[in-house]
């Protein structure tokens, strides 16, 4: 793939915490270690494919579209309860102002009205499956902030004012969680199990349409799904996955990764 080719673009689950650093996180090695191959294999392919990178993560929300437009953003450790050590981890991915103001026109553009940040560091839907996946750091970064109200066509809509983005060398992610219930997760409640495979057939059937304008009606329906609120009681992992949808335009989308953390369904998708 040449640079000036169009990327494809990917909604990843982030995982919970600082798993990466963790032999036996959670006592689900095989589940998290299956993760961990997958996102290394995202590096692989792409690493030396791509001039920069744009996440947007189910742990920034403000009021408009706001972009990080630091140069070294430090690392936010927005997790608790973890051993010392995870608080003091270090990946220094550099960011991209250039890319940031980019961004912000093209938001404007599309109708957006937008914000800037200079200081918030990438949170742990950013630096840990990336430090998992590009762990060299060399890669610019960009994080771009979800909509609060978490309304699924207005972050469509900003997806598809950044598809652009995808033929300049920007590898576009969605950071979150295609199952989100962290209560349900821990209970190891059979029930739950089963719930998160039906929302995730429904949801994988979804991304999977043929047609992307049917493809991203349906998302927006997405509490129609079977276990809708029982696999995400709040969006905001979810949400990342429209972003994606939007940037992906007419391309189609496909499952790129399936399998289960703490005995719940997770998927990955691929869209290009």
């Amino acid at each position: 793939m040449k640079i000036s080719e169009k990327l494809p673009v990917f909604f990843i689950p982030h995982g919970g915490g600082p798993w990466h650093v963790m032999d036996d996180f959670m006592g689900d090695p095989q589940g998290y270690g299956m993760l961990r191959n997958y996102l290394k294999k995202i590096g692989n392919d792409f690493h030396d494919k791509i001039k920069a990178i744009l996440v947007v993560s189910g742990h920034w929300e403000e009021s408009v579209p706001t972009v990080n437009f630091g140069e070294h953003p430090s690392l936010l450790y927005d997790y608790y309860g973890f051993p010392e050590f995870t608080y003091q981890l270090s990946w220094p991915a550099p960011g991209d102002p250039q890319l940031a103001l980019k961004i912000e026109n093209l938001l404007l553009e599309a109708g957006f009205t937008t914000a800037r940040e200079n200081l918030r560091g990438f949170d742990h839907g950013v630096f840990v499956p990336l430090m998992v996946a590009f762990p060299q750091a060399d890669i610019p970064v960009v994080q771009l902030s979800l909509i609060k109200g978490l309304r699924p066509a207005q972050h469509i809509a900003m997806g598809k004012a950044l598809e652009s983005l995808r033929s300049e060398g920007v590898l576009i992610i969605g950071s979150g969680m295609s199952f989100h219930n962290l209560r349900g997760m821990m209970s190891g409640n059979q029930a739950i199990s089963k719930i998160s495979e039906q929302f995730d057939k429904w949801l994988t059937h979804a991304v999977e349409n043929k047609n992307p304008e049917i493809r991203n009606q349906l998302l927006t329906q997405w509490l129609s799904a079977p276990g809708a609120r029982e696999s995400h009681p709040r969006s905001e992992h979810l949400v990342p996955l429209f972003v994606v949808a939007g940037a992906a335009g007419n391309d189609l989308g496909k499952q790129d990764f399936s399998g289960t953390l703490l005995k719940v369904k997770i998927s990955s998708y691929r869209f290009g």
